[in-house]
């Protein structure tokens, strides 16, 4: 990772972020200043119910609208297909309503095309929504690369409605990811990694401000969140998650940048078995072996495995179905300490050995955390 060569601070953001129940009702609303033809991408698992409700929207309205449904995996093909489909139907603006691969795969034809976007989660499962970049996969699953866009969503919209009838694990998961923000923030401060904005400035003051309240806010609310979201009501403390998990989390990493808690995750990717877990479950493990990389004060470390416990995030191999051989984890280390990868942007060498070590290591600790505390 590259480190800051000047002093300039640089940060990024959508242009509008707006959260509340009800919200897709005013759709019309949004995508009307930017023209009449609207191209609306949809995850295929909620896409009968979800595309009626939405076409009940742009009845009697002067906008035009047509669905498209995404295939499951963001590919470079994917992207191409969707670009054709938006293109033909000449596009004014381009929508992505579903989880984050949907709205990963909607913010690469938006830029193709040249069209603004709007990002609207049907769960607040990542911090995807409000980022400038889609993470781009294999058809088998495995992580390849990130594509950068020259700017963040026009406008990131969440209907709490919507996102309350998805199930609670993706609640929980959206937390795993920003679990990781604030220390891979700290990482990046303490190595003056660049961040994401443009080709990487120092991050600002404000930046870190917002990745360290995101932990605060999971520390204060997760639990509290995750129990009402099971109860199926929506309270102050699951608006503030959904808040974090979105809006914090994603404004927290892409001005201060990822690290390992993110590169064991794209290590883990390489992994089939892992393959139907969602991203923030494997960032949430993926956080707990950097703190044990950087060798944090074990305070620190059972507070955040406390955590991970209490809201059912993974924190050990066994949770995330992983044979410990050596010659899995050696996979997972090499593509996690990948040259010119995020695990660089530590404060010191990152090598495969060592992540191989601190896997290990992790889960020994974890493993017997859950031990002590009578989980096993």
């Amino acid at each position: 990772m590259p480190h800051v060569q000047k002093t300039t601070r640089g940060f990024g953001s959508p242009g509008k972020y707006i959260q509340g129940p009800g919200e897709i009702n005013r759709l019309e609303e949004y995508t009307s200043i930017y023209g009449p033809n609207v191209f609306i991408l949809m995850s295929k698992g909620r896409f009968d119910a979800l595309s009626a409700k939405v076409q009940k929207v742009y009845d009697n309205t002067a906008s035009k609208v047509t669905f498209e449904k995404f295939n499951g995996e963001v590919t470079l093909g994917e992207i191409d297909r969707v670009t054709k489909a938006a293109a033909a139907f000449n596009a004014d603006i381009v929508v992505g309503i579903g989880g984050g691969k949907t709205i990963d795969t909607a913010k690469a034809v938006a830029a193709n095309i040249n069209k603004p976007f709007i990002s609207a989660p049907t769960a607040a499962s990542t911090d995807a929504p409000t980022s400038a970049l889609s993470v781009v996969y294999t058809e088998e699953g495995e992580q390849t690369h990130c594509i950068f866009h020259k700017a963040s969503p026009d406008i990131v919209l969440l209907d709490t409605e919507i996102i309350l009838t998805a199930p609670v694990r993706f609640l929980v998961s959206g937390m795993g990811d920003a679990l990781s923000t604030y220390f891979e923030a700290r990482a990046n401060a303490e190595s003056d990694t660049a961040n994401y904005i443009g080709k990487g400035y120092r991050r600002t003051k404000a930046a870190m401000a917002i990745a360290k309240l995101c932990y605060e806010i999971l520390l204060e609310d997760g639990l509290e969140a995750k129990l009402a979201a099971e109860k199926g009501v929506c309270t102050e403390a699951v608006e503030n998650i959904i808040e974090a998990n979105t809006l914090l989390s994603g404004l927290g990493f892409e001005n201060t940048g990822c690290a390992a808690g993110h590169a064991v995750n794209e290590g883990l990717t390489v992994l089939e078995e892992t393959h139907h877990f969602f991203h923030g479950e494997k960032v949430a493990f993926g956080t707990i072996c950097q703190l044990v990389l950087e060798n944090r004060p074990k305070s620190e470390i059972e507070e955040v495995v406390r955590f991970c416990l209490s809201v059912g995030l993974p924190t050990t191999l066994a949770d995330l179905h992983v044979e410990p051989t050596h010659e899995k984890l050696m996979a997972v280390s090499r593509r996690a300490a990948i040259e010119g990868g995020i695990a660089h942007a530590e404060p010191f060498k990152v090598t495969p050995e060592i992540i191989y070590n601190t896997i290990l290591a992790t889960d020994a600790l974890t493993t017997h955390y859950k031990k002590q505390w009578g989980l096993l």
